[in-house]
């Protein structure tokens, strides 16, 4: 098992699967995402767009009460944490104009490569830091075929359930 990554973004898709509620995560993926969660809010740091974006994406997913489950911990965690700039680094990101969901601070991705527009925040965010924290990611399956498309523009991405990820990712591209 690889060390996390206790500097990162960190996909909503984690904290989702650490609570359990992501259909068809294999059990030790959910136990890794909910150790690679306690392992940031233990020493870790995080960051996020200035704008909220993605916490709005989180609070959509997860409970603010902080229960049930780790992912929901996390959130209620970060927003106790969400000014302190030992925890947490907020990054502007700027909306391209007509378009509140692409970053102006978002490379393009090379050719035949499409980012999900719910997911180019987070990219945006590792992409504009001076540092390109790593993104971390769960068992959302098409940030496996990303990976070398983004490594190309200087994103990387830390997978915490790769074998499991990387099945689902095969699979699913034989249909």
């Amino acid at each position: 098992m690889t060390t996390v990554p206790l500097r990162c973004v960190i996909d909503t898709n984690v904290a989702t699967t650490a609570n359990g509620a992501n259909d068809g995560a294999p059990q030790d993926c959910v136990a890794a995402s909910a150790k690679a969660l306690e392992e940031v809010m233990r020493g870790g740091h995080v960051f996020l767009d200035t704008d909220r974006r993605i916490l709005k994406e989180y609070t959509d997913n997860l409970n603010l009460k902080g229960e049930p489950g780790p992912g929901s911990r996390f959130l209620r965690w970060l927003f106790t944490k969400e000014w302190d700039q030992h925890r947490v680094t907020q990054v502007k990101i700027t909306p391209k104009p007509g378009d509140d969901d692409d970053f102006v601070e978002l490379p393009p991705p090379p050719e035949g490569t499409t980012y999900d527009r719910s997911d180019r925040k987070f990219l945006a965010v590792a992409a504009a830091h001076p540092d390109h924290p790593p993104i971390l990611q769960s068992f959302d399956s098409k940030w496996w075929g990303w990976r070398e498309a983004l490594r190309a523009i200087g994103v990387t991405v830390h997978f915490l359930c790769q074998d499991a990820i990387e099945a689902k990712y095969l699979e699913k591209m034989k249909t």
